[in-house]
């Protein structure tokens, strides 16, 4: 796929995420789609598709309920539009695939195999939710939909299904809930190398946030 083409994804995506005030904009986008350009860096290329994994990338909000309010009208507005870049049914079924299945909640209660290009998407989206952007991600989405800053009597829950990861609850607890959790999900050996030093950063903001909380130095 030729760069013109991206751009013509990336103008397609926009109208859609300029929209989003949950973290999941343009920005994030952005972002997901240049950390896979980091990891297939050091990917073999003989075993890759870079068409499907950046349209993947740009794509993979599209559908989310939390991003549009008609998810089946994105979907099939979705497939028309992935036919217009002439990808191949195989194809467009893959890109289906990773963006049905790549998100945590989707692999709580059981882990989905996906495609390497797969992995490589996935591996993108949950580096952006961790570290420094992962901490400004966590707290404008809890603002967005009224969560508790913090509630130390109201512990982390062990998420045994996504309806109880869609209940809401305190921004901290969602660090230890899934953020943190993130690092040990990550795919490819970049992705995890990435990993290590955001996940680091995050449990530095946490300890230091609680201690604040407590009314230490």
């Amino acid at each position: 796929m030729s760069r013109i083409e991206l751009d013509d994804v990336r103008t397609y995506c926009a109208r859609v995420y300029d929209a989003d005030r949950t973290g999941h904009g343009m920005d994030h986008i952005n972002r997901v789609v240049g950390l896979c350009e980091l990891i297939i860096a050091e990917m073999d290329p003989e075993l890759i598709n870079p068409d499907i994994i950046f349209t993947a990338a740009y794509v993979h909000d599209l559908i989310d309920p939390k991003v549009v309010a008609d998810v089946d009208g994105a979907r099939a507005n979705l497939a028309v539009y992935l036919t217009t870049l002439e990808f191949s049914g195989d194809e467009s079924a893959e890109i289906f695939d990773i963006i049905d299945h790549m998100s945590f909640s989707k692999n709580i209660a059981r882990r989905h195999e996906l495609t390497l290009n797969g992995q490589i998407v996935q591996d993108a989206d949950r580096l952006d939710a961790i570290g420094a952007i992962g901490i400004g991600r966590a707290f404008y989405y809890g603002g967005k939909h009224g969560d508790l800053l913090y509630d130390p009597q109201l512990l982390p829950r062990d998420l045994s299904d996504e309806s109880t990861y869609r209940e809401h609850t305190s921004v901290i607890n969602h660090f230890y809930e899934k953020l943190f959790t993130l690092v040990e999900t990550l795919n490819t050996e970049p992705a995890k190398r990435i990993g290590e030093l955001r996940n680091e950063r995050m449990r530095s903001f946490v300890e230091n946030f609680k201690n604040e909380w407590n009314g230490q130095a």
